[in-house]
């Protein structure tokens, strides 16, 4: 749409452009005009302004102009036509593509909610198109909406502060929300309001200050990181630890091989519920185990092979996406 858009305009400045020339030229040619009086005299000609003859025209020079009129009334009415057309198209454009997405966001399950498409948000959003997990972005800031819409995230242009923005966004169905707007004030608002909408879901927020984090907590935040904070602990492990922090980002990211990292949750119906981790089956799934989360909380880094599985685990795991997916079968018993 966009660029037929443009190159409608292009042509509609382009017709308009050259019928100017055509009749500047013609009169200064024909009846030796200034070039300001042949370009004001072309002007009045074609939007039929009606004023009269700047200077008298000869025989030749009217049939110049009667052909000047033809062209150019033609001209300025398909021109008129065709950019009332565009705004037409633009317009219907526009109101179908936000009851397309109103139609998608009541189909959503499952999913995730991005408040604010800031430095924060927009990263936490890129990220989970990374993962290929639903989501949608919420901000009521149309430039960052429109960021958003072009890099093909699915988003609602509304103040997520309020109870019937986040209900459009399916908040009842969501699984988890991030809070990551401007001001921690504003998180506290939008904390509350999804806990009390949806108290099982998990929410995890931004802090801005250091002082707010106990508060965004005390309001139902599951998990609080402070952008600053983690920014400087980060930057001193740079320098004392390096290859720690190469570590974790290889853990995090993917850098350039296909490799990630991913948690797993044991189900009752899984193959593995009560046997151990040094299983054949598992030991040869290609995938490297890196930590086991129990559902009482406990964390177990680098667990033994005699540690045994139990419905409810959670297994966090490094390897390739296609290892991970197959391994995930195995575990929920989809296979």
């Amino acid at each position: 749409m966009d660029h037929r858009v443009a190159r409608r305009v292009i042509f509609i400045a382009a017709l308009i452009v050259l019928t100017l020339i055509v009749g500047v030229v013609g009169f200064r040619v024909i009846e030796g005009y200034s070039f300001f009086d042949a370009f004001y005299m072309t002007l009045i000609t074609i939007t039929t302004v009606g004023y009269q003859e700047i200077h008298p025209l000869s025989r030749a020079g009217r049939i110049f102009n009667s052909f000047l009129i033809l062209f150019g009334v033609s001209a300025m009415f398909f021109a008129v036509g065709a950019m009332t057309q565009t705004i037409i198209e633009l317009q219907l454009h526009d109101s179908y593509g936000k009851r397309r997405i109103k139609r998608a966001i009541m189909q959503m399950k499952d999913h995730y909610i991005v408040c604010g498409f800031g430095r924060v948000g927009r990263n936490a959003a890129f990220e989970l198109q990374r993962a290929g997990v639903p989501f949608l972005v919420i901000d009521r800031n149309e430039q960052r909406v429109e960021r958003a819409t072009q890099a093909g995230m699915p988003t609602l242009s509304a103040d997520a502060m309020r109870d019937e923005t986040l209900r459009e966004a399916g908040l009842l169905r969501a699984r988890g929300l991030i809070a990551a707007l401007a001001t921690d004030a504003e998180n506290v608002f939008v904390i509350l309001s999804a806990k009390t909408l949806n108290p099982n879901l998990t929410v995890v927020a931004r802090a801005s200050e250091e002082d707010a984090e106990q508060k965004l907590l005390r309001a139902g935040a599951d998990t609080v990181l402070s952008p600053y904070s983690i920014a400087g602990h980060r930057l001193a492990q740079a320098l004392v630890r390096p290859h720690v922090v190469r570590l974790i980002d290889f853990a995090g990211r993917t850098m350039g091989l296909d490799v990630t990292t991913e948690q797993l949750r044991v189900t009752a119906a899984s193959q593995f519920a009560g046997r151990e981790l040094g299983d054949a089956s598992l030991r040869h799934s290609g995938v490297i185990v890196l930590a086991l989360s129990q559902p009482d909380g406990k964390m177990l880094f680098n667990p033994p092979q005699e540690t045994k599985i139990a419905a409810g685990d959670i297994l966090v795991v490094m390897g390739e996406p296609h290892s991970l997916r197959a391994l995930e079968s195995l575990l929920t018993g989809r296979d």
